[in-house]
């Protein structure tokens, strides 16, 4: 063997091997990109554990879960039931990724009593479950536009409710009909670091504002998103996808994005997955 014969092999062997420790490095190095998942109410099982596995026949990261109503007593609050989802995603490994408090829109925090320890209720099953994040809705009778009375209530009540949340590590995020600046209005009078905005991006298209501009501006006050489109499947309706992906960015917006509503007359699993699947092109898992 000549000397140069094996000053080549040694040389091939420094490249594979050098390739190859590049390579991993690069996966390493592969930022954490975007979960998504889907509301169980989009997926047709509201409070149910079963939503797990169908999500994970769709294809999803996870599933943003319900509390449940009052007619069946708000079922997530037993821990016998959040055992239940933790064994269902342990199956499944689709995961639980946040909760939300539906009821709310019926029966409001800004008028009822009973609102606010059910929002109580909500941090402590969220402390159960390892959840960090809580949605707490403002539509329907619960809506606080142009309502200074109910603003002011749902202003106290969140000061009462943010040491709590503070403690136990979780986000009340505040999902409604108002634009950017009276979200940050209502944050900055409870002045605490667990009341964030859910930032739903069709609502916002819905109601006329830029959502771009508005994400930009809210910046890490949000604390997690609804996918939506009320005009037509993802890529095909009025959602500017891409743009809020480039917002996203700029924000340094990192984590759970939510599917939420479907389109008809396709299926509950047809429409979801369609609007997955395009999705996935935008926001991927690791950038």
């Amino acid at each position: 063997m000549k000397p140069q014969d094996l000053t080549r092999r040694e040389m091939l062997s420094t490249l594979t091997v050098g390739a190859f420790a590049l390579g991993v490095a690069q996966i390493k190095a592969a930022a954490p990109g975007f979960k998504i998942g889907a509301c169980d109410w989009t997926i047709g099982k509201h409070a149910d554990p079963a939503a797990l596995e169908v999500a994970k026949k769709i294809g999803l990261d996870g599933v943003m879960i319900d509390i449940g109503s009052l007619k069946n007593d708000l079922p997530l609050r037993r821990p016998e039931v959040q055992k239940s989802y933790r064994r269902a995603s342990k199956q499944t490994g689709v995961a639980v990724a946040s909760l939300a408090l539906g009821l709310l829109n019926d029966i409001p925090l800004k008028s009822d009593p009973r609102a606010e320890q059910w929002v109580a209720d909500g941090v402590e099953v969220c402390k159960a479950m390892h959840l960090k994040v809580m949605l707490v809705p403002f539509f329907g009778n619960g809506d606080v536009r142009g309502d200074k009375a109910g603003t002011d209530a749902v202003v106290a009540a969140f000061k009462r409710l943010a040491p709590q949340a503070e403690k136990a590590g979780v986000i009340l995020g505040v999902e409604s009909w108002l634009n950017a600046d009276q979200h940050v209005e209502i944050l900055q009078r409870v002045d605490s670091p667990a009341v964030r905005v859910y930032y739903d991006m069709g609502n916002s298209q819905k109601m006329g504002y830029d959502i771009c501009q508005e994400i930009r501006f809210l910046g890490k006050r949000i604390c997690e998103f609804h996918a939506k489109d009320y005009d037509d499947l993802y890529g095909k309706g009025t959602t500017n996808f891409p743009a809020v992906r480039k917002a996203m960015d700029d924000i340094g917006y990192r984590g759970w994005i939510q599917i939420e509503g479907v389109k008809l007359p396709l299926g509950v699993e047809e429409s979801v997955r369609y609007d997955l699947n395009y999705l996935r092109g935008i926001f991927p898992r690791t950038v």
